[in-house]
């Protein structure tokens, strides 16, 4: 989830509506899952008798993990058996998906989240896949004729933070629904054409770009067959990527049928950023600044020392202006990235314009250069350089592991 402070947007919204639109700002959000990428073996059914319920849960949860790792394993191409020790260091999370728990049986069907960076480095894969752009999510559902986004607390919303986004290839921002949400991002925005306004939302998430997934829900009679038109839309335009129907018997199934919606989603939004289908528009980005140009006969000409001139010129310019979005864990990552930005040649300042503890804060860099020139001394300096123009995203670059190098569970000669 990434939080932001109240910002101008919604100052100029309530300065605009004389404060009436304060009852609106309440506690509707629902904050996501886990995005951290972890590799995710759902499923995996455990049946396990012990003296105690206590052991008995804690022997299923250790046969979960073993089977999940088999699954993971055949998946993925490589690895093999490992000790339970290495299973710990490498299982972030155990979600239990249906349990029955005696005095001494332990009967469920739980998922397992393997760490990435660990998981990949046993299986021999990279544990690093390049993502889109940042997406901000605005989730549309539209039921008995009303559509909605964060005014009330919604099922396709409430969908959307429980899916694990951090297997996609997109980058997605899914605001929370709280604070100002409601007020910024709403129906009538996605049919707002303004790259202006537009420009003032997306920098309050961080992100590049808008994508719009939309549910339709029509029901049949009151607790009976639910129907749900989907489509994929992207960008400011609200343009139709793609769209699909899915149906479900009851109204209890409501859920899975939403869930279902949103992975299938996440496909047509996968496929479209490999077809380019999801390039940032470049109306997003912020106008250029306008350049002086000095009338022909308002030049002169004189001697000197050249390399003098253009050393005082050099100084006397401004520089350009950069916005770099970059993960902020915890609060000695902000201090440490604008230490290493003002340690870049070239840079003159780096500071923090907007804060985003657990999320993605932006940074001001002013830089003496282009934006080619700013980039390539990004990633001399380790750093995996996305976007392009006077706003960027950075990444620390991952450090794979020696081909050669023992697993966990191997023991010295």
């Amino acid at each position: 989830m990434r939080i932001r402070p109240l910002s101008a947007a919604l100052a100029v919204a309530l300065a605009l509506s004389g404060g009436a639109l304060v009852a609106q700002i309440g506690g509707q959000g629902i904050a996501p899952v886990d995005s951290s990428g972890a590799y995710e073996v759902s499923g995996v059914a455990v049946d396990v008798s012990a003296k105690t319920a206590e052991a008995a849960r804690l022997g299923g949860w250790r046969l979960a993990q073993r089977r999940a790792w088999n699954q993971l394993s055949q998946r993925l191409g490589g690895g093999g058996a490992v000790s339970d020790g290495t299973l710990d260091q490498m299982v972030s999370g155990i979600v239990v998906e249906r349990e029955h728990i005696g005095p001494n049986r332990y009967i469920a069907r739980l998922g397992v989240l393997f760490n990435r960076a660990r998981a990949g480095a046993l299986l021999g894969i990279s544990a690093y896949a390049d993502r889109s752009p940042a997406m901000l999510v605005i989730p549309v559902q539209v039921s008995g004729g009303v559509a909605q986004v964060f005014e009330q607390r919604s099922d396709w919303q409430a969908a959307w933070a429980r899916y694990r986004t951090g297997n996609s290839t997109v980058d997605y921002v899914r605001p929370s629904g709280s604070g100002a949400d409601s007020l910024l991002l709403t129906v009538g925005q996605t049919g707002r054409p303004g790259r202006g306004w537009w420009r003032t939302i997306i920098d309050q998430y961080g992100a590049s770009d808008i994508l719009i997934p939309t549910v339709k829900l029509s029901r049949q009679y009151p607790g009976g067959p639910v129907i749900g038109v989907f489509e994929a839309r992207h960008g400011p335009d609200n343009d139709l990527i793609g769209t699909f129907t899915l149906r479900v018997g009851t109204a209890a199934g409501l859920s899975q049928l939403l869930d279902a919606g949103v992975a299938r989603l996440d496909t047509l939004y996968q496929r479209a950023l490999r077809e380019g289908l999801l390039d940032p528009d470049l109306t997003l980005s912020p106008p250029p600044t306008p350049e002086t140009v000095v009338p022909e006969d308002e030049l002169t000409t004189g001697d000197g020392d050249v390399d003098a001139i253009l050393d005082d010129l050099g100084a006397a310019g401004q520089g350009i202006s950069v916005s770099v979005q970059f993960d902020t864990p915890g609060a000695a990552a902000v201090s440490a990235t604008e230490s290493a930005m003002r340690g870049v040649p070239g840079v003159r300042s780096a500071q923090t314009t907007s804060l985003a503890l657990g999320g993605v804060s932006i940074m001001r860099v002013v830089f003496d250069g282009d934006p080619a020139q700013f980039r390539t001394a990004l990633e001399s300096r380790g750093y995996q350089v996305f976007g392009q123009g006077t706003t960027v995203r950075i990444r620390r670059a991952p450090q794979l592991l020696p081909p050669d190098m023992a697993p966990d569970n191997a023991t010295a000669p």
